[in-house]
């Protein structure tokens, strides 16, 4: 039997970044798109936020909730990485990468001195596995994710319509690891001005687009054509973490969720999976009922 088999596409989740100068919008700019993604989907938006609650300004135009990181290390953002995914939020935007990226930089750095010389090669032997697990809690997320990277900014001269010169901020590369580009299926750059030039686009679809402010149909756009194509093999191991999570928060609308989804896949999820989701649930029920039952005897 041959190793090879027909190629087909299935359905998949984004993976997006973008990168630009102070004031270019990034951020507003993925709130934008994760909003027409969470629109198509019905789903609900999380932002993990290292940018001092700047998505937050943006409060009275998206509807998203918030975690605020107490630090940038890179444990801090898988953490809140494995939180959202445990909480059911569709679309998860991170804002931004290279906060975790100054903060290993800095890491190192503070290894290479710890040990009596300046051999920083000999440092990032320690640091690069925490980024690659940085990126494998991206990549993994059981969600479409939009993040955004800072850019290393520049000034130049240009003349304006005026015919006058005048000096102009530009962003050149980001701030982030030189090879985080190829981890993302698109890449954007956006300017001082709001327009995002689409970098990189597996898709093929969207390459060397520029898009003037990016908004919520660009999301749409993007999620009409991953949803094209066959099912992908589901991934059981979030369902008993994913139930866990609920209740421990009491979240009565994803307890819903999950058993409606419990209902919906038990014939395909392993049994002992399946299984040990549906005692979580009835545990906590009965628990519920003897609580009731016990304050209304008093």
């Amino acid at each position: 039997m041959s190793r090879f088999q027909k190629a087909t596409k299935v359905k998949s989740k984004l993976r997006m970044t973008m990168y630009g100068p102070s004031g270019s919008g990034k951020t507003y700019t993925a709130l934008s798109i994760a909003t027409g993604i969470a629109k198509e989907l019905g789903g609900k938006i999380a932002v993990i936020d290292s940018e001092q609650g700047s998505a937050s300004k943006y409060a009275d135009r998206f509807d998203f909730d918030i975690a605020p990181l107490p630090e940038n290390s890179i444990h801090e953002y898988i953490k809140a990485i494995k939180d959202a995914e445990a909480e059911g939020y569709e679309v998860l935007v991170i804002d931004s990468l290279s906060h975790a990226w100054k903060w290993l930089v800095d890491k190192v750095e503070a290894i290479a001195k710890g040990k009596g010389h300046n051999n920083k090669w000999a440092a990032w032997a320690e640091g690069t596995p925490l980024y690659e697990q940085f990126m494998k809690a991206i990549l993994e997320y059981n969600g479409h994710v939009v993040t955004t990277m800072r850019s290393k900014t520049e000034w130049v001269v240009e003349q304006g319509s005026d015919n006058k010169n005048k000096p102009k901020r530009v962003g050149t590369a980001p701030q982030q690891r030189n090879d985080t580009e190829y981890e993302f299926d698109i890449v954007g750059k956006v300017n001082s001005e709001h327009w995002m030039e689409v970098e990189k686009d597996r898709t093929g679809k969207f390459q060397d687009r520029l898009i003037e402010k990016p908004g919520p149909e660009f999301g749409q756009e993007m999620i009409a054509w991953l949803n094209e194509g066959a099912e992908p093999e589901k991934d059981w191991s979030t369902v008993v973490p994913g139930v866990k999570a609920a209740i421990k928060n009491r979240a009565q609308d994803k307890i819903q969720k999950w058993e409606g989804f419990l209902a919906k896949w038990h014939k395909e999820m392993p049994e002992e999976i399946y299984m040990e989701a549906t005692t979580l649930l009835h545990d906590f029920k009965e628990s519920l009922k003897q609580k009731m039952a016990q304050e209304g005897a008093a």
